[in-house]
């Protein structure tokens, strides 16, 4: 549920924070007041564009911050899977806008947008006037059915989108190996030269490295001999270090053989001569390995420009151009074995196709089953809705084979009497589109397991007694979800569990955007105003306290 909506420096808002309740929570104003910021605040939250303009002006950033609380330990359970920390029970999602860039954070953690829409999904469902136009696109007919028919498409929705594309590369890869005889030898004449002139090679891995740390010895050859023939002469020669430690270890134990205290000392520095000998054969031994023949040098110099070439050819390393020569092997085997290559091929896109086809036929089954109950249960939701005399169904064609199936999925609907049922986009007006998606957002609120549920411009186009229909059908979706609607109709705000007020105030230098939650007297006021009263006369109130008590009586027939 969310708990909390807090804005400071965006657009006209200064500062403003929102604390929500469970139930139907309202919020009204004039037009102008800011009620589309409230929610385009928290679109950005959820990772909308956020453009520096909005910051309010004079200030150096815009923050905007909804907390959540999780009571069922779901989104625990997504944080840790995620590795984002998790805080007792309460989720905070926080973006900050900055002229340069904007930040957004869940739990103090800075995350992407990927992480942001996989917990904003979890938390809450927005429904504004785009929504409900996107109900004139078929693509959107499809998603819902899909959507309603849940586990039972979705396996096999998962397995399809695998076999199309399974089924495309082989066909592309088909097409791409399409060659005569003449292309084909060709093709071979290359793959040869190629293959010859890597095998010509004898490349073994790690050869690079070897003969490069080698060319690089011998070409320093004479800097290196001279380094070490100085630290030699320091510690082996005639005047080198071994000889004053051998007199030091002969010294020494002579003392020693007079004093035992010095035994310790004494075998320490017959062990430090011991491992200057060592050191000194070792390194001895070294530089007679630096004599070579300036034709060593250009043995491995060549070895060397070989290796390089082809590096330059077929790849970045030698493993590299070890696996392109398996590829080249692979090739020529396809172009020897031409005929019998495609056939193989062309019986295992067969195969594929046929597969392809028949989990599209599976899927279009279900999907069948499942318009036909969606079918009767939205048209149901809307005769509650105060379609008085609607026909709707789902329109099902074959199309091209897609990720998705072979299914064009089309709304079809009636609602006058006597006329066919005709495609959604063709015959619905805004109002009926927004009764048509808010039938369909009860119809999913009770397998949607997102506890939170935005609207904005659920009201647009109707009046009258369909408003009431749809603060009736808010008002029970809000019995078992927590409900934020932005409306501009009285008989919507006078079923608000928690009514808001949204309006412009200004000290004649600058005008902000509050935020007020009403008592049950600035409710009824507010009501009287969306009534159209102009004044709060005693018969403006009373028309007021009448269709409170209409939403009281239809609250008590629902419970």
């Amino acid at each position: 549920m969310l708990q909390s909506l807090h804005v400071k420096n965006l657009a006209l808002i200064e500062e403003s924070e929102v604390e929500f309740t469970p139930g139907l929570n309202i919020l009204t104003g004039e037009t102008g007041a800011g009620k589309s910021i409230l929610l385009g605040s928290v679109n950005l939250v959820l990772g909308a564009k956020a453009d520096k303009d909005l910051i309010r002006s004079g200030a150096e950033y815009a923050l905007v911050e909804l907390v959540f609380s999780d009571e069922s330990g779901r989104i625990k359970e997504k944080l840790k899977e995620m590795d984002l920390p998790y805080e007792e029970d309460t989720v905070m999602l926080t973006r900050k806008i900055q002229p340069a860039r904007s930040v957004s954070r869940i739990n103090g953690e800075t995350v992407t947008a990927r992480q942001l829409k996989e917990i904003s999904e979890l938390l809450l469902d927005i429904h504004g006037q785009h929504e409900h136009q996107s109900l004139l696109r078929k693509k959107k007919h499809l998603e819902i059915l899909d959507a309603f028919a849940g586990e039972k498409t979705a396996a096999l929705l998962s397995e399809t989108a695998k076999l199309y594309q399974e089924h495309s590369r082989l066909k592309s890869e088909i097409a791409g190996q399409e060659m005569d005889a003449a292309q084909r030898k060709r093709e071979l004449e290359i793959l040869y030269f190629e293959k010859n002139e890597i095998e010509g090679a004898a490349l073994s891995p790690g050869e690079d490295e070897e003969l490069e740390n080698r060319y690089r010895r011998m070409a320093n050859s004479r800097k290196i001999g001279e380094s070490a023939g100085a630290c030699y002469r320091c510690t082996g020669g005639e005047e080198g270090a071994a000889v004053y430690i051998g007199r030091a270890v002969r010294e020494l134990g002579v003392a020693a053989a007079l004093d035992a205290d010095l035994a310790g000392m004494s075998a320490q520095i017959a062990e430090i001569e011991s491992l200057l000998n060592d050191f000194n054969r070792e390194l001895s031994d070294y530089m007679e390995s630096m004599e070579f023949d300036g034709s060593e040098l250009m043995e491995v110099q060549e070895r060397l420009n070989l290796i390089n070439h082809l590096k330059e050819k077929y790849g970045k390393s030698i493993p590299e151009i070890l696996e392109y020569e398996n590829q080249l092997l692979e090739k020529i085997e396809m172009l020897e074995n031409y005929e019998i290559h495609r056939k193989q091929q062309k019986e295992k896109y067969d195969g594929l196709e046929s597969a392809l086809l028949g989990k599209c036929g599976e899927l279009s089954e279900v999907r069948k089953k499942e318009a036909e109950k969606l079918s009767e249960r939205l048209t149901k939701a809307l005769e509650e809705l105060n379609f008085l005399s609607v026909e709707f169904a789902i329109h099902i064609e074959k199309k091209e084979i897609a990720p998705d199936g072979f299914d064009d999925v089309e709304f079809m609907i009636s609602t006058n009497p006597g006329e066919p049922r005709r495609p959604l986009g063709l015959v619905a007006s805004g109002g009926e589109l927004s009764r048509i998606m808010l039938g369909i957002k009860t119809l999913f609120a009770a397998q949607d397991a997102v506890d939170t549920l935005i609207f904005d411009e659920i009201d647009a186009g109707i009046s009258g007694r369909t408003a009431w229909k749809v603060s009736e059908k808010l008002g029970r979706l809000s019995g078992t979800h927590q409900v934020i609607c932005i409306t501009h109709l009285p008989q919507i705000a006078a079923m608000a569990d928690t009514h808001f007020l949204i309006e412009k105030e200004t000290d004649g230098e600058s005008t902000v955007t509050a935020i007020h939650r009403l008592d049950d007297k600035g409710s009824l006021e507010e009501l009287a105003r969306l009534l159209g009263a102009d004044e709060l006369s005693g018969a403006a109130l009373k028309n007021a306290q009448e269709i409170k008590k209409q939403a009281s009586k239809i609250k008590q027939n629902e419970n």
